[in-house]
C-alpha cells in the first residue's frame, strides 16, 4: 500500500498519534504480528546459535529494532497469546496454562483495530480456544475478518479450519502455507486501499519436529536427528517470513508496515544444553529467564530508519497498548485493567531508557478450580483440529467466584529494570488451605539481573528491604488479577 500524501509520511516520521488519527484509516500503518512456537532466545543466527540458520531474522536484526530483554507474558504458550491479544496478564481471563481458553468477554486488539477501519486476519496457531464456527472464542468472535487457523500447534500437511469450517488437510510445509495465506490476505486488502492487521502465528518449532528433507540436510553436522528436524523447522519458518516480506515489497506496503516478531516462551526442557538458548537459567515452564526471555524484532522502515538495539525490559502484554498509541485508537473499556505499557517512546522516539513500571508473571495454582464449574460450555469448548498428541483439545476455563486477597499460591515473579523477585508458594498455599491461616512463601529469590543475568546468586537475604517492597507490589498486583479473574471487569 503506497502513501496517499506527503502529510501522512511526515506524520509517521514524527510519530504523532494525532496526525495518524486525523488521516483516513488507509494511511495508518499496516500491522503484522508474527510469533514462533517454542523458539528460544538463542535459536537465531544473530544471537549466536552455533547451528541454526536464520538469514531473514538476521537481516531484520541488522536493519530494525532488536529488543534483547523481551519477555513472553508466560513461560508457556496459551497465556502468552492471551497477553498479546488483550494487553492483560492471562490469569485475568482464566487462561492459566496450555489448552486453557480466554473468555469471550475480553477485548482484543483485533476488535479495536477492526472498529478503527482495519481489515483483520489470523493465520496459523490460535490456542486461545476452539477455532470451530460454534466457539465463542474463535478468531472471528475475537475480531478477525478472516482466518485459516489451528486450535494448537501443527506440522507439515496440517489440518486447518478456514473461518470455522470443518478442518481440511493442506499439503505443504506448514510455515510456508500460513505465510502464503497471510500474503494473499495482504494483497487483497492492499488492493482495497485499506490497512491490514495480520496475526501470523507459526506452529514451529514446537515438537514433534518434521523438517523437509532439504532443510534437514542443512544440518547434517548436528549429531542428534531430532535436533536436525527442530532446526530445519526454524529455518523453514525464517524462509516463510522472508517470503511474506517479499510480498510486502511487491505490493508497495513494506515501508509503512510494522512487523513485530517474537516467540511465545523459552526452550523446552528436554533440549536444555542441546540447543543454545542464551545460557539463561531455566527453560519453558519456569519463570526464570530461560522460560521467559525470547527473541524480538520490530521492523517499520518509515519510522525505524536505522538499526537499534534496546535492553529495556518489555513483554508481550505491551503489544496491545503500543498498537493503540501508534494508531491513535482507544479501547472501548478504558477502565479495564491493562498490564502492558505503550512502547511508542521506544519505537518512535528512541527515548525510553528504563521501563516505568514492573512486569508481573504468575503460574497460577489451578488445582482447585474445577469445582467452580466451567465458564464456557464443554461442547462449545472442544476443539476440532487434531495434533500429533491430541485428537481434540478440551479447552478449559473455570469460574472463580471469590477473589483471593492473600495466599495466592503458584509461582510468581516481579521484574523491574534491575531486580527480579520470585515467590514460590506451592507448599505455602497447600498449608494455608488446611489451616486457613496466612503463610509465607516456601521459597523467596531475588536476583540482580544487571549484575547477574543468569540468575546464579540469590541475594534475597542481603536485601530484605527490596524483597519487602517488591513483595508488597507483587501482592497488590495479584489482588487486582484476582478481581479480574472473578469476573469483575465484565
Amino acid at each position: 500500500m503506497k502513501f496517499r500524501s506527503a502529510f501522512s509520511l511526515l506524520g509517521l516520521l514524527l510519530g504523532l498519534p494525532a496526525a495518524i488519527a486525523a488521516t483516513p484509516a488507509a494511511n495508518r500503518p499496516n500491522i503484522v504480528l508474527m510469533m514462533a512456537d517454542d523458539q528460544a532466545w538463542g535459536e537465531t543466527g544473530y544471537n549466536g546459535h552455533p547451528y541454526v540458520k536464520t538469514p531473514v531474522l538476521d537481516e531484520m536484526a541488522r536493519t530494525s529494532l532488536r529488543l534483547d530483554r523481551f519477555y513472553a507474558g508466560s513461560p508457556v504458550c496459551s497465556p502468552t497469546r492471551a497477553s498479546v491479544m488483550t494487553g492483560r496478564h492471562a490469569n485475568r481471563s482464566g487462561a492459566f496454562a496450555p489448552n486453557f481458553s480466554t473468555r469471550p468477554e475480553e477485548i482484543t486488539i483485533a476488535q479495536v483495530l477492526r472498529a478503527g477501519g482495519y481489515r483483520t486476519g489470523h493465520f496459523g496457531k490460535w490456542h486461545l480456544g476452539a477455532v470451530k464456527r460454534e466457539s465463542p472464542v474463535n478468531p472471528a468472535r475475537m475480531g478477525f475478518d478472516e482466518y485459516l487457523s489451528h486450535d494448537n500447534f501443527f506440522e507439515m500437511d496440517p489440518p486447518l479450519s478456514r473461518n470455522g469450517a470443518t478442518p481440511e488437510i493442506i499439503k505443504g510445509e506448514s510455515s510456508e502455507l500460513v505465510a502464503a495465506e497471510a500474503a494473499r490476505f495482504a494483497r487483497k486488502v492492499a488492493a482495497e486501499g485499506r490497512p491490514f492487521f495480520i496475526v501470523l502465528w507459526f506452529g514451529s518449532p514446537h515438537g514433534p519436529y518434521s523438517g523437509t528433507p532439504a532443510d534437514v540436510a542443512r544440518y547434517a553436522n548436528v549429531p542428534k536427528e531430532e535436533l536436525r528436524h527442530r532446526f530445519a523447522e526454524i529455518t523453514a519458518m525464517d524462509r516463510a517470513i522472508g517470503q511474506f516480506r517479499t510480498t510486502l515489497r511487491e505490493i508497495g506496503a513494506a515501508e509503512n508496515t510494522l512487523v513485530w516478531f517474537n516467540s511465545d516462551n523459552g526452550l523446552p526442557s528436554e533440549h536444555k544444553g542441546e540447543s543454545f538458548d542464551g545460557d539463561w537459567r531455566g527453560s519453558k515452564g519456569t519463570v526464570f529467564e530461560g522460560g521467559l526471555r525470547v527473541p524480538c524484532l520490530i521492523e517499520w522502515p518509515v519510522v525505524i530508519r536505522s538499526p537499534r538495539v534496546s535492553a529495556v525490559p518489555a513483554v508481550t502484554s505491551d503489544i496491545f497498548p503500543t498498537l493503540l498509541a501508534l494508531t491513535g485508537l482507544a479501547t472501548p473499556k478504558p477502565a479495564r485493567p491493562i498490564d502492558g505499557i505503550s512502547l511508542r517512546p521506544l519505537i518512535v522516539d528512541d527515548a525510553m531508557r528504563e521501563r516505568p513500571s514492573p512486569i508481573g508473571f504468575w503460574q497460577y495454582d489451578a488445582s482447585g478450580e474445577r469445582a467452580n464449574g466451567r465458564w464456557i460450555d464443554v461442547e462449545l469448548a472442544r476443539g476440532t483440529t487434531p495434533t500429533t498428541r491430541n485428537p481434540a483439545i478440551d479447552f478449559l476455563n473455570y469460574k472463580h467466584p471469590v477473589a483471593k486477597t492473600a495466599n495466592f499460591g503458584g509461582v510468581a515473579a516481579w521484574t523491574d529494570n534491575r531486580y527480579k523477585l520470585i515467590l514460590s508458594d506451592r507448599a505455602g498455599a497447600k498449608a494455608a488451605k488446611k489451616s486457613g491461616k496466612r503463610t509465607t512463601p516456601d521459597a523467596v529469590e531475588l536476583f540482580d539481573l544487571l549484575a547477574d543475568p543468569k540468575e546464579e546468586r540469590n541475594i534475597a537475604e542481603r536485601h530484605p528491604e527490596t524483597v519487602a517492597r517488591m513483595t508488597a507490589d507483587l501482592h497488590a498486583w495479584q489482588r487486582s488479577v484476582e478481581r479480574s479473574l472473578s469476573g469483575a471487569d465484565y
